[in-house]
C-alpha cells in the first residue's frame, strides 16, 4: 500500500515522500535540503525520483539528492534535455513497476509541453505536478488551453474516489476564483470554507480527490476547449 509524505519546501511548493514496502521514492524535489533532512531523521534511502516538469521549483534538488542516495531519475521524454541526471524516461505509452505497483503515465502538456502525471493505480493516486491543482489549473506557459483541456479530460476519467497530490499551495487563491465565477455551487461554497480554516491552522489542504473537483473545480468542469480558454483568461487576470 502507497504510503505519502508531504514535505512544504520553497515558498509554496509540494514535494512528496512515498514509501511501498521497503521501496521509498521522492516527488517533484524542488529544494533538497529539507528532503534530505526529513530522509535522514526517518532513516530512508530514496530509490526513485518521480518527475513531472522540468521547471527550476520541481528539480532544483535532484543534483544533489542522487549524489548523495544514488537513486534512480524518472522523467518526461519530452523534457530529458531540461532535467538533470535522469536514468529512465517515460512517456504515456509507458507504465512502472515500482515494488508490485502499477504506476501510469499520463501526458498533460499545458503548463509545460512536455509534462507528466503519475498515477499509481492499485491505490489510486495522482500525482499531478502543476498541471490539476485544487481548485485550480497550471499557468500556461508553453501550451494552449486546448493542450489543458485535454489534459483535463485525461484526468477527469480517473476514478472519483482517486487520491490527488499537487505541486503548491494555491488552494485558497483558487477557491476564490472558482467563486468569483461559479457562486451559486453549494460543494464549492462549503468547501471554501473548509480550506479557509485548514489554512487558518496553518495545515496543508491537500490532497484533494478527483471527485472533489469535479464537483468544484470550474476547470475540471468545463465541457469545452473555448470554456476552458475563458476561465484561464480569467484567472489570469483575477
Amino acid at each position: 500500500m502507497l504510503d505519502v509524505t508531504i514535505l512544504p519546501i520553497l515558498s509554496d511548493n509540494y514535494a512528496y515522500i512515498f514509501k511501498i514496502g521497503e521501496t521509498v521514492g521522492i516527488v517533484d524535489p524542488g529544494e533538497a535540503a529539507p528532503i534530505i533532512d526529513y530522509l535522514e531523521l526517518n532513516n530512508l534511502k530514496p530509490d526513485y525520483i518521480l518527475i513531472t516538469h522540468h521547471h527550476f521549483d520541481h528539480v532544483d534538488g535532484i543534483e544533489q539528492i542522487k549524489s548523495k542516495y544514488n537513486c534512480i531519475v524518472i522523467g518526461p521524454t519530452a523534457e530529458q534535455s531540461k532535467i538533470y541526471g535522469i536514468d529512465k524516461r517515460v512517456c504515456e505509452t509507458d507504465t512502472l513497476d515500482i515494488n508490485g505497483e502499477d504506476v501510469q503515465i499520463i501526458e498533460t502538456a499545458g503548463h509545460t509541453m512536455g509534462h507528466i502525471c503519475y498515477y499509481f493505480k492499485n491505490s489510486k493516486v495522482l500525482f499531478s505536478g502543476d498541471t490539476l491543482f485544487a481548485m485550480g489549473c497550471g499557468r500556461l506557459f508553453e501550451g494552449t488551453a486546448k493542450d489543458m483541456f485535454h489534459s483535463f479530460k485525461k484526468l477527469r476519467a480517473l476514478p472519483n474516489d482517486t487520491t490527488v497530490y499537487c505541486g503548491h499551495e494555491y488552494t485558497i487563491d483558487n477557491a476564490k476564483f472558482c467563486l468569483s465565477v461559479d457562486g451559486d455551487n453549494a460543494a464549492l461554497i462549503e468547501r471554501a470554507k473548509e480550506v479557509q480554516t485548514i489554512r487558518d491552522n496553518n495545515k496543508p489542504t491537500i490532497p484533494t480527490t478527483m471527485g472533489l473537483e469535479k464537483k468544484t473545480n470550474v476547470f475540471m468542469r468545463c465541457d469545452t476547449a473555448q470554456e476552458f480558454k475563458k476561465y484561464r483568461d480569467l484567472k489570469d487576470n483575477f
